[in-house]
């Protein structure tokens, strides 16, 4: 039998491509439009180095945060992602799996099972919410994750609803039906290891949205049926933001803050934290790769509030950087569903792993013990790296003119 040890969320990557239907493997390599900020996230990285130190390496790898009041062995969050269909456990064996690890767990309203099942597997749960529905609506589904002990809050409200891959969108049917059975026999029966994972469980991959209704077991909307409703609903404002928050008495963040401006207006409307994220580039396509925009936002509010990272990271020395340049710790999307879809439970705790002993190779050769003293002065950062969105900088050159030249031209 192979080892089913890997080491390289890349090599996850190659083995969920192997082992899963095309158009399902499709859909999580996902993106949107040129796919520009699918590829920043990964190149903006790459971009960045190091400043080793010869001697006085570090000799002890302390890793251990608090964010969103909750104590984690590293600073390597599971961010919410969609119905997690591509392993029969779906989201209860990533649960397990961080919570085998010591990380939070972040649970999607769009996730394929029930918060209940996964708070039980993993007690530090966040909640992640869209602005879907009506008010009561969304308070019902918040006292839901409240009853079933979700910790904190997580709220995803920008979503411009782009679609159309110039390297095409896969066929993802609203149901497992006869018609979707017959689309996707040809790519199934070619991968007859992910039919036997589910085959072995006598079920077929649930395609509902169970935390989309009030109360646990009410008939639940499809994906697409609960995609619908949001396209649906008016966008939020500010004064829903701080409604939202008023709502829940616990951690609550704010996801998809990429400007500076944002990010100060998220501090007036009483967020725990913010993650820098432009939602793994499936949103609005030309958006900077988040780790660019991190730096000026962990700068402007970074004292007020916990800043995290969302985007790109695929290895321990990426979550090194992305502390560097002031987060407090990053969540991580794609890494831990490569190794969902490669190996189940144990392929989401081999990713945590290969993450967890990437970022303390990074500490020991930049002289580190502690994950809080890693600096910019650890880095070498190009010139042209950061994209201060949202701050006087950008907003002067978008005018087109200086405040020098404003001031003479007066």
């Amino acid at each position: 039998m192979a080892n089913a040890w890997f080491e390289s969320v890349a090599e996850a990557q190659r083995r969920a491509k192997k082992r899963l239907p095309k158009g399902v493997y499709g859909a999580l390599v996902a993106g949107s439009e040129r796919g520009l900020t699918l590829e920043d996230n990964l190149a903006a990285f790459a971009e960045v180095g190091f400043a080793p130190h010869t001697a006085g390496l570090a000799n002890e790898r302390n890793m251990g945060v608090t964010v969103m009041g909750q104590s984690m062995s590293m600073p390597v969050l599971i961010s919410p992602t969609g119905v997690q269909a591509v392993h029969p456990d779906g989201e209860v064996a990533v649960a397990r799996a961080a919570a085998a690890r010591g990380v939070a767990m972040g649970l999607s309203s769009f996730a394929s099972k029930p918060i209940e099942d996964v708070v039980a597997a993993n007690p530090q749960t966040f909640f992640q919410m869209y602005w879907v529905g009506t008010r009561e609506e969304m308070l019902a589904r918040m006292e839901r994750a409240r009853k079933a002990g979700a910790v904190g809050l997580i709220a995803t409200l920008d979503w411009s609803f782009a679609y159309g891959r110039d390297w095409g969108s896969p066929f993802i049917p609203e149901k497992i039906d006869f018609e979707a059975a017959r689309r996707y026999a040809p790519q199934v029966l070619v991968k007859p290891r992910w039919l036997l994972d589910f085959a072995r469980t006598g079920t077929i991959p649930d395609l509902t949205v169970p935390n989309m209704v009030a109360n646990p077991g009410d008939p639940a909307p499809t994906f697409f049926g609960a995609y619908g409703m949001w396209n649906a609903s008016p966008m939020p404002s500010w004064e829903d933001v701080a409604w939202l928050r008023e709502q829940w008495d616990g951690p609550f963040m704010l996801k998809g803050v990429m400007r500076v401006d944002d990010a100060k207006r998220a501090v007036d409307a009483g967020v725990t934290a913010v993650s820098v994220s432009n939602h793994g580039g499936n949103n609005l396509d030309g958006t900077p790769a988040s780790v660019r925009a991190l730096p000026a936002v962990a700068e402007a509010v970074g004292d007020q509030i916990e800043v995290l990272l969302d985007g790109g990271i695929r290895r321990g020395g990426d979550v090194a950087k992305a502390l560097a340049l002031g987060a407090k710790a990053v969540l991580i999307g794609r890494a831990y569903l490569w190794g969902l879809a490669a190996n189940g439970q144990a392929g989401v705790e081999n990713v945590l792993d290969l993450l967890r002993d990437g970022l303390g190779s990074a500490m020991v050769g930049l002289g580190r013990p502690n994950v809080s003293d890693l600096s910019r002065d650890d880095l070498v950062v190009p010139a042209d790296f950061e994209r201060q969105l949202g701050s006087a900088a950008v907003d002067n050159a978008l005018l087109g003119t200086s405040p020098a030249r404003r001031r003479r031209e007066a």
